[in-house]
């Protein structure tokens, strides 16, 4: 059976670069080492969103473990940043990628664009409330293969908040 990312992505799948496919298509729970860089607002709301949805700490160059458990249904992923752990769950609704990551469940739409895997935010909803998606306009996911390496670049930034997180960086990925 094909992976959730597989599934979500269909034919696309195949145009992803290399590393970035085999982290998503491990069919096994498999844990990923590598380098994160994070940059948060110091702004009180931005606070308190970030940790209603457990958004990891500022710092420069820290060890990032990220571990991925799919199911027939879903995929829980475990980003653990230095020692902060940022759980959150995923899985298929009618073709949009759902992620429920604390209080807040997103839905991204994914595609590949000029060979990276975006992540883009389609839905939202905190504590079962739908918010409007295009507040959301400002959060962004890219996966993508740089100079052999998987690499990630994660940004979330809201009207009248501001920054709330952006991170970015690696992750060693043994293409299967």
């Amino acid at each position: 059976m094909a992976t959730l990312f597989a599934r979500l992505l269909a034919d696309k799948f195949d145009l992803l670069p290399p590393r970035v496919r085999a982290l998503h298509a491990r069919e096994t729970t498999h844990t990923y080492a590598g380098r994160a860089d994070v940059e948060r607002s110091a702004g009180l709301l931005a606070r308190l969103m970030g940790a209603a949805t457990r958004l990891p700490a500022r710092k420069a160059d820290q060890a990032l473990h990220v571990t991925i458990e799919p199911t027939a249904h879903d995929e829980r992923w475990t980003r653990k940043f230095a020692d902060h752990a940022m759980p959150s769950r995923l899985w298929d609704a009618g073709g949009l990628l759902r992620e429920r990551l604390g209080l807040a469940t997103f839905g991204f739409r994914l595609d590949v664009e000029n060979g990276k895997l975006t992540w883009r935010v389609a839905s939202v909803h905190a504590l079962g409330i739908a918010l409007p998606a295009r507040l959301f306009q400002g959060v962004l996911a890219r996966e993508f293969e740089q100079d052999g390496r998987y690499r990630f670049d994660v940004r979330a930034e809201l009207p009248l908040v501001g920054l709330l997180v952006h991170y970015r960086g690696w992750l060693d990925v043994d293409q299967i």
